[in-house]
């Protein structure tokens, strides 16, 4: 079967997420507030940021849930508003929200979702097939997802995430109300794709031990890019030893009653 790594319409760009000046609001509230981000090819961004920072608005805008009026977003090159089917062509997403079907076997579940890309029967129950073998589910192939644990449901919708073989990955939170080992299990498969098949990939989440020394951060809060960059950049940034201190301290330093401090 063909390499995922050979992808007929993924041109040489460093970047594979561009995003460049995006606001958005609901109402009168403004979940995004001018927000700019690269993720580069082969490397694994974590997006961290409390709960309500605007990581999900983000999601849905870069994903064209939501439309963005403001900036622009690059998947690969190809403007998500003016390319949008050549942009999401380019992109895979793991949502927050479990949307599989539980009572479908993996296989099912995994072939179905390929037909929906316009694969033929064959060609999706291949597709289908690989992308369970690079999760480590082959075995469970014809089980039940109501079958599964939580970290085997949240594997195999990353091996959805992968079907059409994109170049850029999003990740919304995968590992909420996962134990450890699952949570575990998640990361390193996302790190050994971005390794293997040179994907980028932006992971979100407000759990700060799944970020390494080697990643690249971006610190959001209410709505605000605070920090992007690398994670030794980030401590010597906040003048702090590890991740966690930085990150409350960025935090910190951005609430109102701090602000109103430092200004008197």
């Amino acid at each position: 079967m063909q390499d995922m790594l050979n992808r007929a319409d993924t041109p040489p760009i460093s970047n594979a997420l561009h995003i460049k000046g995006v606001s958005h609001t609901f109402g009168s509230f403004k979940a995004l507030d001018n927000v700019s981000l690269e993720v580069e090819r082969g490397s694994f961004t974590v997006l961290l940021g409390p709960n309500g920072a605007g990581k999900s608005t983000l999601f849905s805008l870069v994903t064209r849930l939501y439309d963005n009026v403001s900036g622009t977003i690059d998947i690969l090159g190809a403007d998500i508003r003016r390319q949008p089917t050549l942009a999401l062509r380019r992109l895979g997403v793991v949502f927050q929200s479990r949307t599989l079907d539980s009572d479908l076997s993996l296989a099912q579940n995994l072939y179905y979702h390929a037909k929906l890309h316009g694969f033929s029967g064959t060609e999706a129950r291949e597709r289908g097939a690989h992308a369970l073998k690079v999760v480590g589910l082959s075995d469970r192939a014809d089980h039940k997802v109501r079958e599964l644990s939580g970290g085997q449901a949240r594997r195999v919708e990353i091996a959805r995430s992968l079907l059409h073989r994109p170049a850029m990955l999003l990740l919304d939170e995968p590992t909420v109300g996962l134990d450890i080992a699952s949570r575990e299990g998640v990361v390193k498969i996302v790190r050994d794709l971005v390794r293997r098949e040179n994907l980028g990939v932006l992971w979100a989440t407000h759990l700060i031990d799944e970020i390494e020394e080697s990643d690249r951060v971006v610190v959001m809060h209410k709505g605000k890019i605070l920090y992007a960059g690398t994670v030794p950049g980030m401590l010597e940034h906040a003048g702090e030893a590890n991740i966690r201190s930085a990150f409350n301290k960025l935090v910190d330093a951005d609430t109102p009653d701090n602000k109103a401090g430092a200004a008197a």
